[in-house]
């Protein structure tokens, strides 16, 4: 009998492809799962929806609190909302965490990367409150409200505690912004000062935190910060690792959590089985953790860890030639 009930949304494009790939990675390692497999994004349109995010798909995560989900397309100028968007907004995922580090065998320019962007998923500037003052004038309003900015904050030195980082580094923009990123900055202090004070805390303004980003990411461990500031700073933490196609991505609230690739749907390769299933694999891992199947999340990691050392099945994007599913072959192998 299945031990956990995931929902897993395959997506369009390369998605049902790196899907399949991981499914039977995590299986292979000994997840003992139940799939609940639905549609969002053009797949689900296709299949005769009247929204990317079908009613059902919604409902079966509310009801089994985890998704697994591949990329999916949201089409463009057709007036449907992201599917990622309606998903943070109905079920109330506060907190995106990326997770980046070096992997070897993947060459980059930086060695010994290992950070973690906490970001704030549900105000700021995408709020999307926009308006015409007058024509040719137009205004957006960013949101900052002391619960969301409380709420983020003790999440991500909730899971400092757990994960043992040492250090969180708050980006922000207080010294313009002094009521927005203020109040997120005295949240984040609150918290740090009345629950947390085993942590290390510091405080930068990002433009400048951009600059240490490249100067040496070696010196950060979490970084916290709104909305729009990590959107942007997670990408540019991922393309010093290698880019989107080896980074993971997780979307978490109190009542339920959706992991995927954050990268595209790539519909030019779907069907070629030429897709890197790896940034997937690793949101699987991430999953693994959050419902705590550790030893399973190390099998996995361990193994994809190996094939990425050993250097000899790598997909396209990597330098190599291995297909979709003969780099997940490689990986079930490195278990046995």
């Amino acid at each position: 009998m299945a031990k956990h009930t995931i929902v897993l949304i395959p997506g369009d494009g390369i998605g049902p492809e790196v899907s399949d790939a991981t499914r039977r990675v995590l299986e292979a390692a000994g997840l003992q799962v139940e799939w609940v497999e639905l549609p969002a994004g053009q797949a689900a349109l296709d299949q005769g929806h009247d929204n990317v995010l079908p009613q059902r798909t919604l409902a079966a995560i509310q009801a089994h609190k985890v998704a697994l989900k591949g990329p999916v397309t949201t089409p463009v100028g057709k007036g449907f909302k992201s599917v990622n968007v309606q998903l943070r907004k109905s079920l109330n995922l506060y907190a995106a965490v990326r997770p980046v580090r070096s992997l070897e065998g993947v060459k980059t320019r930086y060695n010994n990367v290992n950070i973690v962007i906490v970001r704030e998923n549900t105000e700021g500037l995408y709020s999307g409150i926009e308006n015409e003052v007058v024509p040719g004038v137009v205004t957006s309003l960013k949101v900052a409200t002391e619960v969301a900015c409380t709420r983020i904050s003790r999440f991500a030195f909730r899971y400092a505690t757990r994960r043992h980082h040492k250090k969180i580094t708050v980006f922000h923009k207080a010294n313009i912004m002094k009521m927005t990123d203020g109040l997120f900055l005295n949240s984040s202090r609150k918290i740090h000062e009345d629950e947390y004070p085993n942590i290390d805390y510091d405080e930068v303004i990002i433009d400048a935190g951009c600059m240490k980003i490249v100067q040496d990411p070696t010196r950060l461990d979490i970084l916290l910060m709104e909305n729009l500031y990590g959107d942007l700073v997670s990408d540019l933490c991922a393309g010093l690792v290698g880019g989107l196609g080896v980074v993971p991505g997780s979307n978490i609230g109190d009542d339920a959590a959706v992991f995927e690739a954050v990268h595209g749907s790539a519909p030019d390769l779907a069907g070629k089985n030429q897709a890197n299933p790896l940034a997937l694999i690793m949101s699987g891992v991430m999953m693994l953790e959050h419902i705590h199947e550790d030893a399973v999340a190390q099998r996995v990691q361990k193994a994809y860890d190996a094939v990425l050392a050993d250097g000899k099945v790598m997909t396209r994007d990597l330098g190599g030639t291995a297909g979709t599913s003969e780099f997940a072959d490689a990986i079930i192998a490195r278990m046995k």
